[in-house]
């Protein structure tokens, strides 16, 4: 079994710690005995999607975002196409926005994006950090995490999270978050999101191998004290919902 893992930017898109979502899937991948490569597309590399398995792109500051998108003019067909050949693809933080119609900028210019959805982001004068509990069909645990933003992301008919008991969703206090289309995950959740999330890691490493046809345990590895860290966190943050 081998798979190769594409990170997208990581010079310019890891603004809170977002290469440990790589590093931790490949240490899972790696215990269920995958030979496991990571190619890393540097802010000068043209894009090139071919012959991953996995490509992940985290959070970047506006600026950076607005970089990103000027790079990856044009490469939303060869992304989707990369995603219906079986790639599993996971964008975080500032990242979900790039997958959408246009990101406008708190200026009112309007930025081109990636067009794999129709929904559209507009920046506003308002940030919003914040911790988050989001419920989605792919786990049956709670999924927990932060958010840093200043946007509102409109238009998002397939959320990846259905609802929030704690943190704001894409336009409202507790609304829908994310956005999931086939192999295509997405949210604005940010930082290391599959290190304090097992179960979600576990869903896209089952998916992942549904895809390439691996055959899995019905346990997965799991990998010391990180099942404690995620009840510890839940339940710190189950504490502050109203």
């Amino acid at each position: 079994m081998e798979l190769t893992i594409l990170h997208l930017y990581p010079d310019v898109m890891s603004l809170y710690g977002e290469h440990a979502n790589v590093a931790v899937l490949r240490r899972h991948l790696e215990a269920l005995g995958v030979t496991v490569t990571v190619r890393k597309l540097m802010a000068d590399d043209a894009p090139d999607f071919s012959g991953a398995g996995f490509i992940y792109m985290g959070a970047g500051t506006e600026r950076t975002q607005k970089f990103v998108l000027e790079r990856l003019a044009g490469q939303g067909p060869a992304l989707r196409a990369a995603a219906e050949a079986g790639a599993v693809v996971l964008f975080t933080g500032s990242a979900m926005e790039a997958l959408g119609a246009s990101v406008t900028d708190a200026a009112g210019t309007v930025h081109p994006a990636l067009g794999l959805a129709d929904f559209a982001t507009v920046e506003t004068d308002r940030r919003a950090p914040g911790d988050v509990i989001a419920h989605t069909d792919l786990t049956d645990s709670p999924v927990v995490g932060f958010m840093n933003k200043c946007s509102l992301t409109h238009g998002v008919s397939a959320p990846l999270f259905s609802r929030l008991s704690l943190g704001f969703g894409s336009d409202a206090e507790l609304g829908p978050e994310g956005w999931h289309d086939g192999n295509i995950f997405a949210t604005h959740i940010t930082g290391p999101l599959l290190v304090k999330n097992p179960d979600l890691l576990d869903a896209l490493i089952r998916l992942l191998a549904k895809n390439q046809g691996w055959d899995l345990p019905e346990q997965l590895p799991v990998l010391p004290h990180e099942r404690d860290a995620y009840a510890v966190t839940l339940r710190e943050l189950q504490s502050r919902v109203k």
